[in-house]
């Protein structure tokens, strides 16, 4: 009997799950991720898992939450990105400058009309000027001209010149969304080049791993709205993998625990995700969904996806926070180098330090960025070929590269230790996976760099247990909050800022505890579903903080993996039809609108080319068996004298298929 092999790979663990024909866990696996060479951590997982049962895969789908991991932490490779047409407004409006320097978005003249008739000749000239002087300092080209979703002529030709210039892989905006908003569109774009180094590293290590283990078997990857593509789509555009791990672990979660209305919740290293679902299905968000601070212009499950995890640190800012960037822990840390051990202790007897708890480690390794290293940085890195560089031993002896490691942390290349929800559980009796020596060390420097550097808690002198007991409790509160934050955003109409001031004022009345004149019920109906590694530690808490039923599902730690082995391949084409002039309807599609007389005709070829365009999407993207169903969701006005009025409509074609063997 074929077996289906699914892995999900994280941002501190990989795992390994092997379902039967009755979509049955018979084999799992989990071990840590190696960032720095993820084939380690992939084979580690495999390795655990029974040879015959591997030699019986006729299918591999992969998962991964390192992309929402890096748009969350504000992470990604160095890119450059071209937007014809734009203006300044625009640029800015697109949130571009608070992820790239200004000097790597480039303004020139191009795009085209809300009809996809050219507003100005493409600058090829500055355009190449520019591709060619940032080729050899970024990964990859994002474009996004004006109007681009009604005529992608400028995108086709700046992509071409990006790769017979420069050779790096290019993300176009037209491809990556339909819809109208060029501002996110250019964000989108810019967020999808930073995530193509990730991808490309994950799927060659995974493939690596597959060859020398001879599975034979396809590889499919999960796409944020839960379905899967084959690794030539998803190279294409990794964007759409941003939310394949919260994709998958709801799928994962929904077949683990078989409730079919429920909040799922996946709370991991890094994220935790949560999403309602309702009828067995979650709901997809069409116009972007909500990432940390972002909400690119991708279509997938509405998740609510937040930088709190188990490895999130815990740090001081007026008051104790969870940082949304993660961090070793400490017991991790000690777990995987114990040479560390008697540093920690030396730390524990001196004067505290805003840098105990703190090593340095390599993260990743992009080659484009380590070409650009300045001399210090270079020796920084290279020093940290031997393990970990203990950030307080420099402070003396050498500022320069203390420096210097900052500086790579900054470009996402090292990554720091600190003190995290992870050691707390360890530090309570609750986790035992890592090393709780270190972690009772980690936590009692962290108690003392609170108390005598911020004036921060009042726990006694050496204990371990207090402090690691107020930040669980910081974290289960955090944790409820968030999913009373999420359900304000379920049907997306609030504004970021208010729903923000509602959650702090509902979470007061819901969890304040004490008398009052009201009575709130959150989520009747839709039972708590928690998966992932923290999920026994915490969920119990929040479940009683709110009045819910909870439900851990068996085999809730590798959810993600189970979801991926279940995904089937869903492709969607759009195609849209306005009538800008009474009498008078525009089709657009591909490069050149179309235009006709009547609506009907009009609509009938959309659901044509967008019938025809799916299909063709599945099948490139590895499916077979397709079925193609048409979807009309139409603008209409009312007018007072000659009644509805159509505007526009967008024709809407999903074809769905199971991965071919």
């Amino acid at each position: 009997m074929p077996h289906r092999l699914g892995i999900d790979t994280g941002g501190t663990c990989t795992d390994a799950v092997i379902i039967d024909a009755g979509n049955r866990v018979i084999a799992k696996r989990k071990s840590l991720t190696t960032a720095y060479d993820l084939t380690i951590g992939i084979g580690n997982a495999l390795s655990g898992l029974p040879r015959e049962l591997l030699e019986s895969v006729s299918l591999v789908s992969l998962s991964t939450t390192l992309s929402t991991n890096s748009v969350v932490e504000g992470r990604g490779a160095p890119v450059s990105v071209v937007l014809p047409g734009y203006s300044e407004v625009q640029a800015e409006k697109s949130g571009l400058y608070r992820i790239l320097e200004r000097e790597f978005v480039t303004l020139i003249d191009g795009g085209h009309d809300a009809v996809g008739a050219e507003l100005a000749p493409l600058d090829t000239e500055r355009a190449a000027e520019r591709i060619s002087a940032h080729k050899e300092r970024v990964s990859a080209f994002a474009i996004s001209a004006l109007f681009a979703t009604r005529n992608p002529a400028h995108e086709c030709v700046l992509r071409r010149m990006v790769g017979d210039l420069s050779g790096r892989p290019v993300a176009c905006g037209h491809e990556l969304a339909t819809a109208l908003g060029a501002p996110q569109r250019a964000l989108t774009a810019a967020l999808n080049a930073r995530m193509i180094p990730y991808i490309q590293a994950l799927i060659a290590a995974v493939e690596t791993i597959l060859r020398q283990r001879r599975i034979g078997a396809p590889l499919m990857i999960v796409k944020g709205d839960g379905s899967l593509v084959n690794a030539q789509t998803a190279l294409r555009q990794p964007l759409a993998t941003v939310l394949s791990g919260p994709a998958a672990s709801v799928t994962g979660a929904c077949a683990l625990s078989g409730r079919g209305d429920a909040i799922v919740v996946d709370m991991g290293g890094t994220t935790t995700d949560i999403a309602v679902v309702t009828g067995g299905r979650p709901e997809l968000c069409a116009n972007g969904a909500r990432i940390g601070d972002w909400q690119p212009m991708i279509e997938a499950i509405r998740v609510f996806s937040i930088g709190l995890g188990g490895d999130s640190e815990v740090s001081f800012k007026g008051q104790l926070v969870l940082s949304q960037r993660r961090v070793v822990p400490v017991s991790l840390l000690a777990h995987q180098f114990p040479e560390v051990l008697p540093k920690l202790e030396r730390q524990l007897c001196a004067s505290p330090s805003p840098r105990h708890n703190r090593f340095a480690l390599r993260l990743q390794k992009n080659e484009v960025l380590l070409r650009q290293l300045s001399a210090a940085q270079r020796d920084a890195w290279e020093a940290l070929e031997d393990g970990p560089v203990e950030l307080e031993s420099l402070i003396d002896t050498d500022r320069i590269r203390l420096r210097a490691l900052a500086a790579l942390e900054r470009m996402g290349l090292v990554i720091y230790s600190g003190f995290t929800p992870s050691d707390a559980t360890h530090v309570l009796g609750m986790s035992a996976h890592w090393d709780a020596p270190a972690a009772h060390l980690g936590a009692k420097i962290w108690a003392r760099q609170m108390r005598h550097l911020y004036g921060c808690g009042d726990w006694p002198a050496g204990d371990a247990v207090a402090p690691c007991r107020q930040v669980f409790d910081l974290v289960a509160r955090e944790i409820s909050g968030k999913l009373i934050e999420a359900g304000l955003h379920q049907h997306g109409k609030l504004p970021d800022s208010r729903a923000r001031n509602l959650t702090g004022l509902l979470s007061d009345m819901v969890l304040g505890g004490g008398r009052s004149l009201f009575r709130i019920e959150f989520a009747g109906g839709y039972p708590l579903v928690a998966v992932g590694g923290p999920a026994p530690h915490y969920f119990p808490a929040v479940a009683e903080a709110l009045g819910m039923e909870l439900h851990l599902p068996p085999h809730a730690e590798i959810a993600n993996a189970v979801g991926a082995a279940l995904g089937a391949v869903v492709q969607t084409a759009r195609v849209t039809v306005i009538q800008p002039e009474f009498g008078v309807f525009y089709l657009f599609h591909n490069r050149q609108p179309m235009t006709f007389e009547q609506l009907e005709p009009a609509l009938r070829k959309a659901a044509e080319l967008a019938a025809r365009e799916a299909a063709d999407l599945a099948a490139a993207a590895g499916a077979a068996d397709i079925e193609t169903r048409i979807e009309r969701d139409g603008s209409p006005i009312k007018h007072d004298i000659d009644g509805e009025l159509f505007v526009s409509a967008t024709v809407t074609a999903v074809a769905t298929g199971r991965p071919a063997a």
